[in-house]
């Protein structure tokens, strides 16, 4: 019996532990370079907006080809788009839902329309950095390819 009154605060306490870890989305060496960028307050005809700064690492991937893994969030109704969105975060944590911020999600424009899918997919495609209009994303995948499901 003290063994029992023993492991049931030792597991609550690693359970409690486990949560307060922040979900790091796929194992990926481009999303965690993408997740390291700052923001200045700029303008525009509309107003002020957070402007981002990229730093040097992600610069040099700018118009090259790149492969990311992650979770496809559509921008409109539909099943089938050549315009949506990838989340590293599903979609119960991605940026909309408070978790993450706009640099870890990025706007997809593909060469041919994707089927929605909820399982995680890599996509490729040639990167593009926005720091100049905020009605689009900050990072945009250009000429972009679903080229397979994740897999474990």
């Amino acid at each position: 019996m003290k063994l029992v009154l023993f492991l049931i605060p030792a597991l609550l306490s690693l359970h409690l532990n486990a949560q307060k870890m922040p979900y790091k989305g796929f194992p990926s060496l481009v999303w965690p370079k993408l997740y390291n960028v700052q923001y200045e307050k700029g303008t525009d005809a509309s107003g002020e907006f957070d402007r981002p700064l990229f730093p040097d690492n992600v610069k040099t991937m700018e118009g090259k080809v790149i492969t990311l893994p992650g979770y496809i969030v559509p921008f409109e109704n539909g099943l089938k788009s050549d315009h949506f969105m990838l989340s590293s975060l599903p979609l119960n944590a991605c940026f909309f839902c408070g978790v993450g911020g706009p640099e870890t999600v990025i706007e997809i424009l593909s060469k041919e329309p994707v089927k929605y899918n909820d399982k995680p997919v890599h996509v490729k495609g040639v990167l593009r950095l926005n720091d100049t209009d905020p009605d689009k994303l900050i990072y945009i995948l250009e000429q972009a390819e679903v080229i397979g499901e994740v897999s474990f």
